[in-house]
């Protein structure tokens, strides 16, 4: 669609792809309707993903490392290293039980993890003035520690954590 320059790549039965302007129906000039439609897609699935949420989650004692939330269906296991990266291995000391929110921080860089275990905050996260989930559920986790596995072989690789929070350091 060169009027919002954008293209779609679809390897489907044609009769069921069809074009952006199609998708998006303009009834009127404040309100645009989306067609539901579907279409089939090959994915690339990692296969260890379950196998290594369900190991860090159970080391984190289901909770969240940073805010302690207990509801399993809400944590994620976040790498440390990514996994696209050579070093970002799918073991227990590469990952940290996080809630959905502190993941998608943690790899925003909005929020880091020192080697010492401290959580740091942006520093113009922490200057931005928002509603109660900014300033109570990240801004307040600055300078504090996260919650570690009981296991110490489970707590999280020091150099893995230096390393990543290097790149945190260098974005904040």
């Amino acid at each position: 669609n060169p009027n919002i320059h954008t293209f779609t790549v679809a390897a489907d039965d044609m009769s069921s792809v069809v074009s952006t302007g199609d998708v998006i129906s303009r009834t009127s000039e404040e309100t645009k309707i989306i067609k539901r439609q579907y279409i089939a897609s090959a994915v690339r699935v990692r296969m260890h993903q379950s196998s290594f949420r369900e190991l860090v989650i159970l080391a984190y004692r289901e909770r969240c490392a940073f805010c302690n939330l207990h509801h399993p269906e809400l944590l994620d296991a976040a790498h440390i290293i990514p996994d696209s990266d050579e070093k970002g291995e799918p073991i227990v000391n590469n990952g940290i039980s996080l809630c959905k929110i502190h993941h998608a921080a943690y790899d925003m860089n909005i929020i880091g993890v020192s080697p010492d275990y401290r959580i740091e905050v942006r520093n113009d996260i922490l200057e931005e003035i928002d509603g109660p989930m900014l300033k109570y559920g990240i801004q307040a986790l600055h300078n504090s520690s996260i919650i570690l596995p009981n296991n110490k072989a489970s707590w999280p690789d020091r150099e893995k954590l230096s390393e990543r929070f290097n790149i945190f350091k260098q974005i904040g």
